[in-house]
Order: C-alpha cells, then structure tokens, then sequence
C-alpha cells in the first residue's frame, strides 16, 4: 500500500468514527483494539508468535507477584517495558496522517540535535544521528495494517533491547552510578527516541508532544523564560537520570504498572472472558428495565459492575453500550443522551472501589498510604457520583414522560417487597460477619495449613453456585435491535452467575482484611479465576449432563490463553504510558520547574485556594483532550498537587495530600469524555449513531457532578471518611447524597417538574449548605480569634494536650523568598503553656511586641509543623465556641419544602410517555 493510499484509510478511518455511527460489531471491535490492544491484524506463524510474546508476559506478571516469585523491582520494570515496547510496536502501526507523519520525523531529529548540543564533555556524539534516522526511516517507509515489515521487526527489537538494558548490565551500572559510558549513551538516547515512537503508536500524539516538550525544557533551561529558567541539563546527566536510574523511565510510575496495575488488567480480563461481563448487564437490566428510562439506570449499574473487570473506558462503553444504547433509544432517549448516559457511566467505573483506574495505584504510591486507606477515601464520593448519575437519567426520563419495558412478572406488594429486602440484608450480614469470624478463628488455629482450608471452603462454595446456576437457562447476550416484549426474570438471571462474584469477594478480602498488598491480592483473585475458567464448563456441563470431558477442559483452557493474552494486550497502553509519564516525572525533578510553576501559578491565581484548584482543574482538562487518564494523573499530580497543598496552608486550610491527588484524579478520568478528543464519546456515539462531539457534550454536562465533588471534598474532607466515626459517616453519606441529587436537579433544570430559573438556584444554594454548612456558621460565629503572639502561651495552656494550636506564620522558604502560611501546631503534655510549647518542641524569644521562633528541637511535634527556627508567629488563632453546623440544614430544608411546594402542581399536569419496545 503506498503513503498516499494509507493517509487516505486513516481519513476514511477518522471519517468512520467521527461522522457516522452505528457501526458493526466488527467495526466497533476494530475501534476497541486501535485504541485499547492494538489496530494490527496478523495470522499465521507472526499472529502466533504475538500470542505467545503476550502470553509470556502475562505468565511473567504472575510468577513475579506469587509469593515464590522473587525478584528485583527495578529489573522487573525493565522487562516489563520490554514487553510493552515490543508489542506496542508490533500490533498498534503507525497512523499515517500528515500531522502524524511530521510529527514522527521532527521529534526524534529536535532532540537528537539538542542531546548532541548538550554535550558538555569529551563524550562522542557522532552516533547520535543514527538511531534518529533509523527512527524517521521505519516512520516514512510505512506501517501497513495487516503485516510486520522487516524495519518494524528491527525498530521493535531495538527497543526491546533498550528497555532490557538495566536488566542485562544491571551489575556493571550498579558499580559505575553516575558515570555512564558509551554503550550507557547509545542506549538510553535510542531508548528514549524509540519510546517515544511507541507512544506515538499506541496512545497518539498528545504524549509524546508533551514528553518531548519536557526534555526540550531539560536542555534549554538557559533560554526559558526568566522564572522557568535553569541552568540546563547535560546529554550525560539526562541519560543518568531517565534512563539508567529509576528517577525517570523507570520510575514510580512504571513500577506501580509492573507491581499492581497488570494484575488488576489481567484479572478483569479474565473475569470478563469467564462470561461475568455479559452477566452483570443482563442482571442490572432485570433489576432496572421496569424503571422509567429503565435501560438506561440498566446501563449505569452495569456499567459500575462492568467497570470492576475493564481497566478500559472505551471498552466498557463497547461492552455494555452495544446492549444498552439500543435500547435506551426504544423507550426515548436520542442518539446522543443515549451515548452520553453510557460514556458518564463508564468513564466513572474507574473511580468506583475496590478495584479503581490504574491512577488510584500510583497513589498508593505517590500519597505514601495503605490501598485501602485510597478506597476508603474513595468510597464516599464514588457511591454519590453513581447514585447521582442514576437520579439524573430518572430526571430525562420524567422530562420526556417516558416509561420502562413491561415486566417479566407481577410484582408483590410494596411491604411485602421491603419485607424481602430487610430479610436479605439481614442475610447477607448474618452471612458475612460468620465469614468473617470463621476466617479470623481458622488463621490463629491453622496457621500452617489456613490457606488450604479457605480454599477448600471457598471451592465448596463455587460447586455449590455453580450446581444452582446449572439448573438455569445459560445467559445468551439478547439482540438489542429485536422487538423487547418482556424483561427477563431477576431471580433466574441472578442466580445463573453467582459464582462470578467469588473472585471478587477474595479480592475485596485480600484487600480489605487481610491488607495483603494490592499486587498480592490481585495475584491470589488472578489465580482464583484461573481456577474457575479451567473448571466452570467441565462443572457445568456435566451438573446439566450434558458432559463432553474432554472437549470442555480444552474450551476452558483455551478460554485461559484468550483471558491472558488480552489481559497483557489491554495493557500495552498503560505499560508505554507510565514509562513515557516518567520522562515528564524524571523533568520536573532534574529541572526544578517545579518550584518554578508554584511561583506561576500563584501569580495567576493571585494566592486564592480556590483559583488554583480552578487552574488545576482546567489544566487536567486540556490535557485530557490528549493524554489517557493515568499520564494525565502523574503530569498533573507531579506538577500541582504541592503547589494546592502549599497554597493552601498559606489560606489557613490544611488539605490533606490524599484530598488533593483525588482532586486530580477525579478531573483526570474526564479525560476520555472531554470533547472534541473524547475517546470513550467517540465509541459510545459509533454505537448509537448519534454526533460524537454533542454527544460528548453531553456526556460532560452529565458528569458535572463528577466535576462538583472534588471541589466540595477539598474544603470539606469528611466527603472523604478523614477524622469520622462510622456513625457520622453515614449520617455524611445520606446528607451528601440528598445534596448531589438536588444538585443534579439543578444543573438538569428539573426536579419534580421543569425548573424556574430561581428554582435552579434555590436548589444550587441548598445543595452547597448541605454540602458545607461549615461555610455559612462561619460567616456567622468566626471558628478562631486572632489573638496577638505575645498570647501564645496563654492559648496553650487552653488548649488540650493532643489538640492542635493554628498559628500564622512568617519566615522564609527554601530559597529565601518571603513566605506566610498557617501551622497546625499539635500541643504536648504540660501543667501550663509554657511547659506544652516546651513538650512540643519550641522556644521562643521576644523582639519588642515581636515573638520569633528561637528553636525547634530536631524530629519534634513543632518541626513536623513546618516551624524553623527565626520564623516570626504573626497571630494565634484561638479557638472560639461555635454553634453546630448543621443547624443550617435548618432553613436549608425549609427552602427546599417551599421549592417542592412549587413545583408539585406543575408536576401533576406533566404528561406520560409509554415505553414503545
């Protein structure tokens, strides 16, 4: 095929998914893998031999994250990113527009001309021209979609090679660190250029710009701008550190894909291969079909079941949307509201615990805490967003007066079903406080033989589910276009797959109580799975006698090899992401722009908390536009996230760093929703025909709720499950819940009938005192006194041993600039103030009316406060006695009886539109 025909198929590409939709399964699993496990098809002895590299690698993942499988984190990255490197080259070719073309000649030649200038000693450059040319000449002979052409073979091997590196010379660099040699060069600039290549390949050309920019900035600092200039980084410290050292490339990024996020990838894949994604939508749509707009609340319940086992948005929408879409258009809804309730549903599978998007990973990291503390954090606001996302498909519904499907039964009296409800809750906690108690009695009893035990006991239990699923239909994925004349039957439905659910609850276990560490508990869920796809057709078959022994093991296990093979091509993406994230990651630290975009940003925000949260999260859009949700978490966590947690603590609010990583990771998973380059928009609307951009559009307007938490959850961290007791946490939980649903009603322009203007804005004021009610009591009764610093010794002795004293500081920061911020200062045990200051680790000195800091004793309560020594306290604020907060809910709910008062007269008149299946 030559150039000119292969640009014209990627505009007929483009064209395809873009300008037209309703596309074919074939066509929209073709989308699928151009985007999530490659566009390349190739059979024979090539297609096997890809099968066998993927599977490999997959076999690789589990071995190192068993408990017999010992090795080196920094060697297990590098394999790691040689798998990635050799199939991202491999299955994603090159996409071969104009842009595309130009922008593969012109970074590999830029930077090796840069790398050649930045040569600060004898080093030899004379080779640096030839892995860029052997770059441009692979980018310029062409990618053809259904073969491997030799110089793809060899730009593959390459960098194969590259990324092995570390693991082959791991020794010889260890005993030379910081002196890289030749071989050291020729490998990390080749490395370099042909990662950047690969993500060119397989996540498209917005990181691999904003790569490439960074390492430009690396050599260029002299020539920037006055307050983002640096002195420049030399060819030999830019190797050192993103390529032989694990500050780059292989930094924290790339471990947390090699330690935990490719389990999670592979053990959903398994689970979906195993027949649960298929299950999941037809038991949410036995549940919800009967609702108003019941396929679509169908499609967000089974879209957060789906997001358990699909690490991938655009997937999950293919998955559930070829399904739901359909249907949502029968009882109502156009082309595109039905793209955008299932691109809104999907997209928020990645924030839904226990098994979150690959970014929640990289916290457990980033942040320094537990995976569990994540998802508790986490938990909350999840709950809300989809419990919203379902109240805001209810409101189109009444907008359009539209009706579910017909029944499949009769339904039984109301209190008759809240009867059966209260008796499977107290059930289902009857059953898992004897799980519970039953596990902790078998580890102490059986310490040796505890896991034998629990498996045998969990095994027990997947016969048994399985006997009962046997005596079901099998679950067949029904035709979505075929007349709906009735919904199927929740029981059976749900009883045809209970065993899916195993996995899951081993996992949740791992996880929650057994706190093994993600990576681990992912292994052991894995290795579950892979037990029930060896065993669940040879069980099955022979529970409904219908056994074929030996034709059903080799189904499973070729049921198996499909599970791992897709779970290591699903994660090609993110392996090449991470690795190329910690070029940008490896920047920031060599450079110090850091500090340098702290500076910027507060000029632009002018110092206000709220402004830099704004900047943050238009920043995390823009880059959304281009870059997948994990790169989009660590370019923007690296960069902001001190910069919110500084300026904050200059504003007097302490946020705390889980707050705001979630605060970026919430407007980072917009990133497949946000037009005009909405991936997951662009898939939903192939589905359902309708416009990709309004539909986009739209889907962003429905995940404003989304967009809403992280801003009510910085300023009000007990969103967050931070310092509450289960009680106040569920008190939170209901009270923030009535606040989203009536700040859905507002930002959908109807609640009980179509809003009035000032209805809308009653429901927006009522929503954010629900929200933080803390905000209005504080304007009312001030929380601290400013009290002068020669008061400091008086506040603390009032203030209890434990609790904390705020203090506005004045000082310095580390590089000598002006600095004011807010110290929590925790008060030690002592008779008076003096001694509690004393027991905190601080001494002061007067200076006139002036109190300065005289020291602070090393490792101190008062250090960890950020306090140093010759810093100035400007103000004591002492507590004062407050009112509760939440007698402002008071004249909130007052206003929110008059504004249903209004509106239930109009919503009498509304006319009833009946579902037409």
């Amino acid at each position: 095929m030559s150039e000119k025909d292969q640009q014209k198929a990627a505009a007929v590409e483009t064209a395809a998914t873009g300008d037209r939709g309703g596309l074919s399964q074939a066509e929209l699993d073709e989308l699928v893998a151009s985007s999530d496990t490659g566009g390349r098809s190739v059979s024979g002895l090539m297609g096997t031999l890809l099968l066998l590299v993927a599977l490999a690698w997959s076999l690789f993942q589990l071995y190192i994250a068993s408990p017999i499988g010992l090795f080196n984190d920094t060697l297990a990255r590098s394999i790691h990113l040689g798998f990635a490197v050799f199939l991202g080259i491999m299955v994603f070719p090159a996409t071969r527009t104009s842009f595309q073309v130009a922008l593969g000649v012109i970074v590999p030649i830029v930077l090796a001309s840069l790398f050649m200038a930045s040569t600060k000693d004898s080093t030899a450059i004379w080779w640096i021209p030839i892995p860029a040319a052997f770059v441009v000449a692979t980018v310029l002979l062409g990618s053809p979609k259904n073969r491997i052409p030799i110089w793809e073979w060899a730009l593959a091997i390459a960098g194969t090679f590259c990324a092995l590196y570390l693991f082959i010379f791991y020794r010889d660099i260890a005993n030379r660190v910081g002196a890289p040699i030749l071989p050291d060069y020729i490998a990390g600039v080749t490395g370099l250029l042909i990662l950047l290549e690969a993500t060119r390949r397989a996540l498209g050309p917005a990181l691999m710009i904003v790569a490439s920019v960074f390492l430009f900035y690396t050599v260029l600092g002299p020539y920037m701008p006055s307050i983002i200039a640096h002195k420049g980084n030399s060819l030999s410290e830019i190797v050192n550190h993103q390529w032989i050292t694990t500050e780059g490339v292989f930094g924290i990024a790339l471990g947390v894909s090699t330690s935990f996020v490719f389990l999670f990838v592979l053990f959903g894949s398994l689970l979906d291969r195993a027949g649960a994604g298929n299950y999941f939508i037809q038991v949410a749509f036995s549940l919800m079909g009967h609702m108003r707009g019941g396929p679509a609340k169908a499609a967000v319940v089974a879209s957060a079941m789906t997001g358990l086992i699909s690490g991938s948005s655009i997937a999950n929408v293919v998955t559930t949307g070829t399904f739901t879409i359909p249907l949502m258009k029968k009882v109502g809804f156009n082309s595109e509201k039905a793209g955008a309730v299932e691109v809104a549903s999907s997209v928020n599978g990645q924030i839904m615990p226990p098994v979150m998007g690959a970014a929640a990973f990289l916290m457990v990291e980033y942040v320094g805490i537990p995976y569990f503390d994540v998802v508790k954090h986490a938990f909350l606001p999840a709950v809300i967003s989809y419990i919203a996302l379902v109240y805001i498909v209810h409101l189109e519904a009444m907008k359009a007066g539209m009706q579910g499907l017909p029944r499949a039964y009769t339904p039984k009296p109301l209190v008759q079903q809240l009867i059966g409800i209260a008796f499977a809750i107290i059930a289902i906690c009857a059953l898992s406080f004897a799980v519970y108690y039953l596990m902790g009695w078998i580890r102490p009893a059986f310490p040796e033989t505890a896991g034998y035990i629990i498996f045998v006991f969990l095994t027990a239990v997947y016969v048994g589910l399985l006997y009962v699923a046997s005596k079901e239909e099998p679950l067949e994925m029904e035709d979505p276009n075929a007349e709906v004349t009735t919904l199927p039957m929740p029981g059976p439905t749900a009883r045809s797959g209970l065993h899916f659910i195993l996995p899951v609850v081993v996992l949740v276990w791992a996880l929650m109580v057994d706190r093994l560490s993600p990576g681990l508990s992912a292994f052991w869920a894995a290795a579950y799975m892979i037990f029930i796809l060896l065993t669940q057709r040879p069980l099955m078959a022979m529970f409904r006698g219908e056994s074929q022994f030996v034709n059903d093991v080799k189904a499973g296990f070729l049921d198996l090899i499909d599970g791992l093979v897709t779970g290591a091509r699903n994660m090609i993406g993110i392996g090449i992401a991470t690795a190329t994230a910690g070029i940008i990651v490896g920047a920031v630290s060599q450079t110090g722009v850091g500090s340098a975009l702290a500076d910027v940003v507060e000029v632009l925000s002018g110092g206000n908390i709220l402004a830099i949260l704004f900047l943050t999260a238009v920043l995390s859009l823009i880059l959304g536009m281009g870059l997948p949700t994990t790169a989009n978490y660590i370019v923007v966590s690296a960069l902001l996230a001190p910069v919110i947690v500084t300026l904050g603590q200059q504003n007097g609010l302490i946020v705390p760093l889980i707050a705001v990583h979630l605060f970026v990771f919430y407007f980072g998973i917009m990133a497949d929703v946000t037009p005009p380059v909405g991936l997951a928009s662009f898939a939903a609307a192939a589905v359902s025909g309708g416009d990709p951009i309004r539909t986009g559009l739209v889907a962003f307007f429905y995940s404003l709720r989304t967009a809403a938490l992280p801003f009510l959850f910085i300023f009000n961290t007990e969103l967050l499950l931070i310092g509450v007791t289960w009680g106040q946490g569920l008190f939170i939980f209901v009270v923030a819940t009535v606040a989203m649903l009536l700040f859905a009603a507002a930002t959908q322009g109807f609640f009980l009938a179509r809003n009035r203007f000032y209805e809308t804005i009653a429901l927006l004021l009522i929503a954010f005192t629900l929200f933080r009610p803390g905000f209005w009591m504080d304007m009312i009764y001030p929380p601290y006194s400013e009290e002068a610093p020669t008061e400091i010794v008086q506040a603390a002795e009032e203030t209890p041993a434990g609790e904390r004293l705020r203090l506005r500081i004045s000082g310095v920061n580390d590089l000598g600039d002006p600095l004011e911020f807010v110290a929590l200062l925790p008060i030690g045990e002592g008779e008076t103030g003096a001694e509690k200051l004393e027991a905190a680790g601080l001494m002061f000195r007067k200076d006139g009316d002036k109190m300065i800091i005289d020291d602070v004793l090393y490792d101190s309560p008062a250090q960890g406060a950020g306090l140093d020594w010759d810093q100035e306290v400007l103000r004591v604020l002492k507590p004062m006695p407050q009112p509760s907060k939440y007698w402002m809910f008071i004249p909130a709910l007052l206003l929110l009886a008059l504004v249903v008062f209004l509106q239930r007269g109009r919503a009498a008149q509304a006319p009833r539109k009946p579902a037409t299946a």
